[in-house]
This record gives C-alpha cells, sequence and structure tokens, in this order.
C-alpha cells in the first residue's frame, strides 16, 4: 500500500479590524487601540469564514486590536500569544500621517529608511524571519493575526525576497491571506491575498 500524500500546510494571514486611526490613517504602531464597532463586526465574519477551517496552531500579536479581532473571530481560547508578531514600531511618526511625515521628509520610504526612534527595516524583517523560522517547523496549516505593515514585511521574507518587497502590497483591515507552498517546501508562494469578500464595508 503506498504512502498517503501529505499536504503541505498552509499560513494563514488575518489582519486586525478597523480602529479609528485605520480610518484616519495615522501610523498605528504600539499605540494599544480598541476597534471600532465596524471592526468588530468584520472581526466576527472573519470568523464565520474561517470557521471550516482547522489549524495546528493560532497565534496572535498582544496587541488589543489583533487579540481581539482573534477572540471575536472564535478562537481566542486557543490562541497563543507572540511578542514578535506586534506592529513596526513608527517612533517619532507614531500616530502620523504619510501627508504629515511627507511635510517633514518627502522622499522618506518605510521599507527603506524605518522609522527614526522605532524600528529599523532589519530590526521588524528579523521578527518576520523568527515567526517564519518557528511556523515552518509546523506540519499543519497555522493562523497569525497581526497588523498591516508587519505581514507585508512577513509576506516579502516568506517568499525569501528583501524586506524592500514588502511596500508592493497592501492589505485592508480584516484581509484575509493565504501562503504556502507550490511544489515543496523550498518553493513558498503566496496563495491568496488582501481577500475581503468577508468584509462589511
Amino acid at each position: 500500500m503506498s504512502d498517503e500524500i501529505q499536504p503541505l500546510p498552509l499560513i494563514y494571514l488575518a489582519r486586525h479590524g478597523e480602529t479609528d486611526w485605520s480610518i484616519s490613517r495615522q501610523h498605528t504602531g504600539l499605540t494599544d487601540l480598541p476597534l471600532t464597532e465596524r471592526g468588530a463586526r468584520n472581526a466576527r465574519r472573519l470568523g464565520a469564514r474561517l470557521k471550516s477551517e482547522t489549524f495546528a496552531r493560532v497565534i496572535t500579536s498582544p496587541l488589543q486590536r489583533a487579540s481581539s479581532t482573534c477572540e471575536l473571530a472564535g478562537f481566542g481560547k486557543e490562541a497563543g500569544v507572540d511578542d514578535d508578531l506586534v506592529e513596526w514600531n513608527y517612533g517619532d511618526y507614531e500616530g502620523m500621517t504619510t501627508k504629515e511625515i511627507d511635510l517633514q521628509r518627502p522622499d522618506w520610504e518605510l521599507f527603506r529608511d524605518g522609522c527614526p526612534g522605532g524600528e529599523s527595516v532589519a530590526e521588524v524583517s528579523a521578527r518576520a524571519d523568527r515567526v517564519i523560522d518557528r511556523i515552518r517547523a509546523f506540519d499543519s496549516n497555522v493562523v497569525l493575526f497581526s497588523h498591516g505593515h508587519f505581514l507585508l514585511m512577513f509576506a516579502a521574507r516568506w517568499l525569501g525576497q528583501d524586506a524592500a518587497l514588502g511596500r508592493h502590497f497592501f492589505l485592508n483591515t480584516s484581509a484575509l491571506s493565504i501562503l504556502g507552498y507550490h511544489h515543496g517546501r523550498h518553493d513558498p508562494v503566496i496563495r491568496l491575498w488582501n481577500d475581503c469578500r468577508h468584509v462589511d464595508i
């Protein structure tokens, strides 16, 4: 009898639900904001979307906009917390919009320059690499609840690409993405990106 071929694991990425600062487009790093009413509603809708899936691990950022999204999606009891999943520390740019930052530094690019008083590109890339190293040891599906810019970095590093690739991705709040493999673990791919079919706009 031939051995049954085991499917390659998938890594589900869930960006947290809407906050007041995501509406105003302010950079929200370590400021621990709650979800808006719509953000909470979309977190529940995300949970309905994931209801039929089985995960070996559920892992969330400790920041409440991610952990609340995880809980409202129905995974709070089984979730573990990973501090490496927090959002980029924007330092001096925390709470500022890109337009406001441009007035101070018109040539600024997050994935090239990092943040004064906050994290460098290399520091966030290293956090993403640590998470990737840990979850690649799992043989079953994993779901991560995290943040926009961190997940863009995560996707770039999952593909084995330079961190700068992250600037070319985009994620809405409550979006679902899936990373995985093509022919084998040597062949990482993006299988789904920024899927918002469940989101109540």
